[in-house]
């Protein structure tokens, strides 16, 4: 409504409270479903709810992009977060069923998913040799920063990807493979 124009993108980067402290996470023996839900609502709700509102207006435009963030942890669970991850997997599969059932009305839709970001406030509690053992692992020796993964998401919100849908775009300084 401010800028007069319909919604043409949608980035899904709801989270929950989350702290990525491998030390303070739930084991399997002491996580609760509470907490398993709070991330499926904060991850897949949310990301239907915002899908919904925009669809209308994606529809009457004849297209539009529809951009989900994600995680590496999905494809290497190097730290079992588990209600985190589940709700990230849950999310994967939302984006490649839509994106199967939205193309034919123009719209796309695809994950960025990153590793441990370099440093965001679900990311301040990882201690530094944490950060640093991530790097080593990488081909490009660095932890991926916010302003990286960003330029992922730009390129989904893009053009220059209007023929790529359905799709799980790890952005990690090459960390995991395929």
């Amino acid at each position: 409504e401010h800028f007069g124009l319909p919604v043409g993108t949608v980035v899904n980067n709801a989270l929950p409270a989350f702290r990525f402290d491998g030390e303070a996470r739930p084991h399997a023996d002491t996580l609760d479903w509470a907490r398993m839900n709070a991330q499926f609502e904060g991850s897949v709700r949310a990301a239907l709810n915002t899908t919904q509102a925009a669809l209308p207006s994606m529809r009457a435009a004849g297209g539009g992009r529809i951009i989900n963030v994600g995680t590496n942890l999905v494809q290497n669970p190097v730290v079992p977060y588990h209600d985190y991850t589940a709700a990230k997997a849950a999310l994967l599969a939302f984006t490649r069923t839509l994106s199967h059932e939205l193309g034919a009305d123009g719209i796309t839709v695809n994950m960025v998913s990153g590793g441990l970001l370099r440093t965001t406030d679900a990311s301040a509690a990882t201690p530094d040799e944490v950060f640093d053992l991530i790097a080593a692992g990488t081909p490009l020796r660095e932890v991926t920063t916010p302003e990286q993964f960003a330029d992922a998401v730009l390129f989904f919100a893009s053009p220059w990807s209007r023929a790529v849908t359905g799709q799980n775009l790890i952005v990690d300084g090459g960390l995991v493979k395929g």
